[in-house]
């Protein structure tokens, strides 16, 4: 059997990600695996790039020697055309936050961030209800928590996005792996109405990022009958959750889902068993930090 490397080379490609703990994150757990993990941020504004230049990033690393690559905001979807295969759950999702490179340095997308958002909803939310979820945010992150909800059984998912035809491509996708009558779309103007006799709301956009503060959404239409999970992480306690506490909501911050994408990201990178505990553990003293 051939034995596993000792050392690895990650990065991380996305838009203002110099706050992510990502780096922190992994070469903590590899600590404990007693290997020695590299995790380097490939910040797209520091380098003057954009979406469009994902592609030649990830062609980069893999010639500089990359073993793996974590994508956020704005290329989990971008990136899709510029791999050599995706996993199952990539090619569903159409979007990808996690890439390997194998020995022969072929790439392949994995989209871990479905998965760390319904260990995340199942340990934080597990007895909410979810007869009518709102979600805001069709892009890439959007994606995979939709695919999440549908999952863990969300009735009908709602997807409210600024690209309408954005919303509407990803709405035909899910209804056509979970039923025509679970997803559909509706405009911004809808959302008072919408919210008033829904459960929950899921919010899937940068807003509430370091690079991007502010509420995505009125305040007053949040109510003490509804819960709210963020997929932000950074900052932890967003302006959107400490306006949902306020207004009574129950609130699922996106730590849960970093941390659970990342173990699983973890594990493709390493072919190592991560203890996601611990990791949770790491990421509650980096944010303390």
């Amino acid at each position: 059997m051939t034995p596993q490397p000792s050392s690895y080379l990650i990065g991380l490609i996305g838009s203002g990600i110099g706050p992510s703990l990502s780096p922190a994150l992994h070469e903590r757990e590899a600590d404990h695996h007693g290997v020695r993990l590299l995790y380097r941020t490939l910040d797209l504004d520091g380098l003057g790039l954009g979406a469009d230049d994902v592609g030649a990033l990830v062609r980069t690393a893999r010639r500089l020697g990359y073993d793996g690559l974590n994508i956020t905001h704005p290329g989990k979807q971008a990136v899709v055309p510029h791999l050599d295969a995706l996993s199952e759950d990539a090619r569903a999702l159409g979007a990808v936050n996690t890439v390997v490179f194998d020995g022969d340095g072929r790439s392949c997308g994995h989209n871990t961030d479905w998965s760390g958002f319904a260990q995340s909803f199942a340990r934080g939310l597990a007895d909410a209800p979810t007869r009518r979820v709102v979600q805001l945010g069709a892009g890439g992150a959007g994606a995979a928590v939709a695919h999440a909800m549908l999952t863990l059984g969300a009735d009908r998912l709602t997807l409210v996005d600024t690209d309408a035809g954005r919303a509407t491509e990803l709405a035909a996708a899910l209804a056509a792996r979970f039923g025509a009558d679970r997803a559909r779309t509706a405009p911004a103007g809808e959302l008072g109405a919408l919210l008033a006799d829904a459960d929950g709301l899921v919010h899937a956009t940068p807003m509430g990022m370091a690079h991007h503060p502010g509420l995505p959404l009125p305040a007053e239409l949040l109510h003490p009958g509804l819960w709210v999970a963020d997929v932000v992480y950074r900052p932890l306690d967003t302006e959107l959750l400490r306006t949902a506490r306020a207004a009574g909501c129950r609130t699922l911050d996106g730590g849960g889902m970093a941390v659970h994408q990342a173990a699983h990201a973890f594990r493709l990178f390493t072919g190592r068993t991560p203890d996601a505990d611990r990791m949770l553990a790491h990421m509650a003293t980096l944010v303390t930090a």
